[in-house]
């Protein structure tokens, strides 16, 4: 049984709390055509809504380009969604390039739009619905809720501020922290100043939550797979035949936070 409520909520962010698909589309192909060079610097009509449908198989950020250029390459959306953990290495290997190396460009390029052009690169989010205000709830709680993402915490910290969220710095576990999500959740529960812990994680990556299930000192972590976030209908009902994962709507997002205050 899930607890009425947690003493800590961790939320992952992309997928989550924020839709930022038709950025990072942009920024992706942006860093795509820095690396490759196309002949042309527009994208193909329907290579953004293909990068859409694929943005499941993306961990990190550096993937996102490659993926691109899987697409351009004439990989199958099928092909991709089945075996995108082979692909990337080989794409990379290719051309020898480093993954390292990708991310970095791409975050260089996204700083570029942001100190260049911060309204346009805002405008390209979207909170979804009810999100941000069930998150200003939860900080004025006492439930001490925290960030667990792969995103770059800055980028994080402009979006939540634009949102007019006022979440510390301290709260916000980016990809610059170089570490697991489950040791994140492991640090969280070990340095609470509350006990005992009660600690919830929403993710919607269900690989991730998998791997939080794989630590044995993280068994009574409450673990949630959100539905509409980046993931794909067979992840969702795996999740739903898991005992140890929840499978949450938005609205039954909204009503557990309902029960809290």
């Amino acid at each position: 049984m899930t607890a009425k409520s947690p003493t800590i909520l961790a939320l992952d962010f992309d997928g989550v709390v924020c839709d930022g698909l038709i950025e990072y589309f942009e920024v992706a192909w942006r860093t795509y055509c820095k690396i490759w060079s196309p002949a042309k610097d527009t994208p193909p009509d329907d290579l953004a809504s293909r990068f859409y449908r694929l943005r499941p198989v993306i961990e990190t950020g550096w993937e996102m380009p490659v993926l691109i250029k899987a697409l351009v390459e004439g990989f199958s959306d099928a092909k991709i969604l089945q075996e995108w953990v082979s692909i990337a290495p080989e794409i990379l290997l290719a051309d020898k390039l480093q993954a390292k190396d990708i991310g970095a460009k791409l975050d260089y390029l996204r700083d570029e739009w942001i100190n260049t052009d911060l309204d346009g690169w805002l405008s390209l989010h979207r909170f979804y619905p009810g999100v941000v205000e069930k998150i200003k709830a939860t900080i004025t709680s006492e439930v001490k809720l925290f960030i667990v993402t792969t995103k770059e915490g800055r980028f994080v910290q402009q979006l939540l501020q634009q949102a007019g969220v006022d979440l510390p710095t301290a709260a916000i576990f980016g990809k610059e922290v170089k570490r697991p999500k489950y040791e994140i959740l492991r640090e969280l529960i070990q340095t609470a100043d509350v006990k005992p812990v009660s600690l919830w994680f929403m993710e919607d990556r269900l690989k991730t939550l998998q791997l939080v299930q794989q630590q044995s000192d993280l068994g009574d972590v409450q673990l949630f797979l959100a539905d509409w976030g980046y993931n794909t209908q067979p992840e969702r009902d795996a999740a739903e035949n898991d005992p140890r994962i929840q499978l949450i709507s938005l609205s039954q997002f909204a009503l557990y936070f309902s029960g809290w205050f």
